[in-house]
């Protein structure tokens, strides 16, 4: 049985939870590979709607293993808040599992990200303030507390002193902040030692184990492509490897043994925070996309940017993913448009250019040549097989996946876990 790896394919908010859902009763393991709780999955499940963060989706799935590995950051009191909040409605988490070496967020990492933010003024970038970035920094700068350090009271303290004694002087002489005291972020780590402790293995081990007994397992990537720090528009990016190989180095499991690589794209185009936009709409269209689509960020509630649809971005992140499948989703919110344009190249300077610029500032400055397509005004939701999608939207559909890099394998046509029609078995079963 395959591992499987589903990524955002645009700039993240594609619906990657729904589609990790899909595939939730016919997998075994569900595993976040990157990020923390910068980034939400909204999962609708008959008619109760969660929310989450830091938790893969496949916690919602009974019989599946979620596990959170190396290259995740974890705030443990956001953990613990899910996971109460989950259990509270009824959803078993006990088969949750955390890597030992996942790195943790910590009060000053919470600090320092928004007062850095605000330090930055007009250069903001965007971030959620949720400590991501300084958590990744230490772990780059080997200053980072890990989980299993919670288990070792002397280890512990040593590393948060070593990390203090450098970021106290910051806080203080250069953002005129009080200084952090070492025992108060000591004093609440330990404070979770033993709730975590049954959840915290090695999941590489773990992980590999299950692939050799003929389990599924399935990689799920917080944000997206065009987020990734190597790959997406840097610096309006998040702090670690969103894209497929990111798979394998925060997981312990090697490349060859992905099978898989399943991108998500919406039928139109979003992004929250700073950073370059070329299909970003101002006018009616964009608020017809926002109020339709209903996009306001799942984590900061912040309205997201809105855009057409960009074939350009799709080619790139199936290039730099290997995409076998995409999934495209929210098709259902376009309903109603007379015609629905579609980026298909960029105008650059005056010169065409048919793929994403390399240079930042090209593609900073880059306009959108688009190419217009007829709308509907049917009703879509009910539809289950593509036939079922009225003549314009399939020509739509048949347009964009032409222009994209690889076949559309399945279409969200409504927020429900049953609302779509899939053309291709996603596990190429």
């Amino acid at each position: 049985m395959p591992a499987i790896v589903l990524i955002g394919a645009q700039w993240g908010d594609e619906g990657k939870g729904k589609a990790t859902d899909l595939l939730g009763t016919r997998v075994d393991y569900v595993v976040k590979f990157n990020g923390g709780n910068n980034a939400g999955h909204t999962v609708v499940v008959g008619n109760q709607k969660y929310a989450l963060h830091l938790l893969p989706s496949g916690i919602l799935t009974p019989n599946v293993t979620p596990v959170i590995t190396n290259g995740v950051v974890v705030d443990i009191e956001v953990l613990f808040h899910e996971l109460e909040a989950l259990a509270s409605r009824g959803v078993d988490v006990s088969r949750l599992l955390i890597s030992a070496n996942a790195h943790v967020i910590t009060a000053y990492h919470r600090t320092l990200d928004k007062v850095t933010e605000r330090f930055l003024g007009k250069r903001q970038i965007g971030t959620t303030g949720r400590g991501i970035g300084p958590a990744y920094a230490d772990k780059i700068n080997r200053l980072g507390i890990r989980m299993q350090d919670i288990f070792d009271e002397n280890i512990l303290r040593q590393k948060v002193e070593g990390a203090l004694d450098q970021k106290n002087h910051l806080l203080v002489k250069v953002y005129n902040r009080r200084a952090i005291e070492v025992n108060d972020i000591v004093e609440n780590l330990l404070s979770y030692a033993d709730r975590l402790r049954p959840m915290v293995v090695d999941t590489s081990l773990v992980l590999n184990q299950a692939l050799d007994a003929g389990k599924t397992v399935l990689f799920e990537g917080g944000q997206a492509t065009m987020l990734d720090v190597d790959h997406g528009t840097y610096p309006f990016v998040t702090s670690s490897n969103a894209t497929s190989g990111g798979a394998s180095t925060g997981s312990g499991v090697a490349p060859n043994r992905i099978e898989r690589v399943i991108g998500i794209v919406k039928a139109y185009t979003t992004r929250v925070g700073a950073g370059p936009f070329p299909t970003e709409l101002f006018d009616e269209s964009g608020e017809f996309l926002r109020a339709n689509g209903f996009e306001f960020g799942t984590t900061t509630g912040r309205p997201r940017r809105c855009g057409w649809y960009d074939a350009p971005i799709a080619r790139y992140s199936a290039r730099i993913n290997g995409v076998t499948d995409f999934v495209l989703t929210k098709l259902d919110v376009l309903t109603g448009l007379k015609t629905i344009p579609v980026c298909v190249a960029y105008d650059v300077d005056g010169v065409r250019v048919d793929e994403v610029p390399v240079s930042q500032s090209d593609f900073h400055h880059a306009v959108p040549i688009y190419e217009e397509f007829e709308g509907w005004d049917e009703d879509i939701t009910g539809a289950r097989t593509f036939d079922d999608l009225p003549p314009a939207a399939q020509r739509y559909v048949l347009a964009i996946e032409a222009m994209s890099g690889s076949r559309i394998s399945a279409i969200g046509v409504g927020p429900g876990r049953e609302e779509i029609v899939v053309r291709h078995d996603l596990l190429g079963l």
